[in-house]
């Protein structure tokens, strides 16, 4: 009998020593439940989201820092969890953060006056990097609520950012940013971390960027040695079809040279051979005392053709002329000038012809009588060549996919 009382009195004597520490430490009194709502509301007003929340900061400008949670109720993440004033009060009244108050009719809270916000300058950004770390590995279908689960024993977390595509798809990675930045380090310098069976990617971010960058400019310089690959492809091609091109004319090369006349022209030497031998090109400048004539077949038989008919002596308005065959390196090299003339003479052609058909234009509109219907400017000649050109192509290249650094990960 004296026994029993005894423990009953002991019992009773342990628990009214130990139950105010218990209050004052939170042991066992903020429910799962609460502990989320607090750590919700802690967050919208913590150093990382209010300073960024414009609308809360507005809010907080009205009333002396005081927010009623009529407006609290309103944010989406915390409405989730319960829109129950009392509820909202006990998770609050049981926090021991300090940061918050609560207003003396309970219909209100803000941020302790004792606890102002840090000034945004750049040695608080440069802060918030080295606390800041990288994470991948995470599946694309996980939810925030996950992703806080899975941090909350790896360290002090203040905030996760989700990154997003621009069409909002989870990226698979996050930045979570830390209270300290030792205990960033000590995340990162964690082994084997898993998601599931998923080993993570694990970066302070700054370290991220770092190697971001690296990446960027080795992804440029490999697609720069592979245009430079390619143009020399290109060019190595172009100069083996122009090699082959210019082994297929062999034999068609006539030169002249002598004491012609200033007046000696291209139409004499289209004369002389007419019905000798087709000409294809003539490179010959009025005044010159030499020339090159290119036929499109054998040059030695339209010389002799053109000697036969008018003369062993072949002249050029009644001057002597040297007529030398070309061959061998000489021939090619000639062929070689010969076909960039003629290319150089083509895009002069071209020129020209746009200038004209653009300026016809211009004159017929203004010829034309004036319109209030809208006008349509029709194409030039080099922009219809051009939209040949886009029309003949297999297909367009696949858009780059736009990409962002900060992907969101609202709370």
């Amino acid at each position: 009998m004296y026994y029993i009382l005894w423990v009953i009195l002991l019992t009773h004597f342990v628990l009214l020593y130990t139950w105010p520490k218990m209050a004052e430490n939170g042991v066992q009194q903020m429910t799962p439940l609460e502990k989320k709502i607090d750590d919700q509301i802690q967050y919208y007003f913590g150093d990382h989201n209010l300073p960024r929340d414009k609308f809360l900061k507005e809010q907080i400008q009205l009333d002396d820092g005081w927010v009623p949670l009529e407006t609290m109720i309103k944010f989406n993440r915390l409405s989730c969890l319960t829109t129950d004033f009392k509820v909202i009060l006990e998770a609050l009244s049981k926090s021991k953060t300090g940061l918050l108050e609560i207003s003396e009719d309970k219909t209100k809270i803000r941020r302790s006056p004792s606890k102002p916000l840090p000034e945004i300058n750049d040695q608080y950004k440069d802060e918030i990097k080295h606390r800041s770390v990288y994470v991948k590995g995470f599946p694309t279908d996980i939810t925030l609520d996950e992703l806080k689960e899975w941090f909350n024993d790896k360290g002090n977390v203040e905030n996760i950012q989700m990154r997003r595509t621009l069409q909002r798809q989870f990226k698979g990675s996050v930045f979570v940013v830390f209270d300290t930045g030792e205990s960033a380090k000590k995340f990162v310098e964690q082994k084997d971390l898993k998601y599931k069976e998923t080993e993570m990617i694990v970066l302070l971010k700054e370290d991220y960027f770092t190697k971001k960058n690296e990446d960027r400019k080795h992804h440029r310089a490999e697609v720069k040695a592979k245009a430079k690959h390619e143009k020399e492809e290109k060019q190595k091609q172009a100069e083996d079809e122009e090699m082959k091109s210019l082994d297929e004319q062999t034999g068609c090369l006539l030169k002249f040279s002598g004491e012609l006349e200033d007046k000696t022209s291209r139409e004499d030497l289209q004369e002389l051979f007419s019905g000798h031998g087709m000409i294809k090109w003539i490179d010959f400048t009025r005044g010159a005392k030499e020339g090159t004539i290119l036929f499109k077949s054998n040059a030695k038989e339209a010389l002799d053709k053109a000697k036969a008919a008018h003369g062993a002596n072949l002249q050029i308005n009644k001057k002597d002329v040297t007529w030398e065959l070309l061959e061998g390196d000489d021939e090619k090299e000639t062929l070689k000038k010969i076909i960039e003339d003629q290319q150089q003479s083509l895009n002069r052609k071209r020129g020209r012809e746009t200038l004209s058909a653009e300026k016809k234009v211009k004159d017929e509109e203004a010829k034309a009588p004036v319109s209030n219907e809208p006008k349509i400017e029709p194409a030039s000649p080099m922009k219809r060549a051009l939209d040949d050109v886009k029309a003949e192509e297999v297909g367009e290249p696949a858009s780059k996919q736009m990409k962002t650094e900060n992907g969101s990960g609202k709370q």
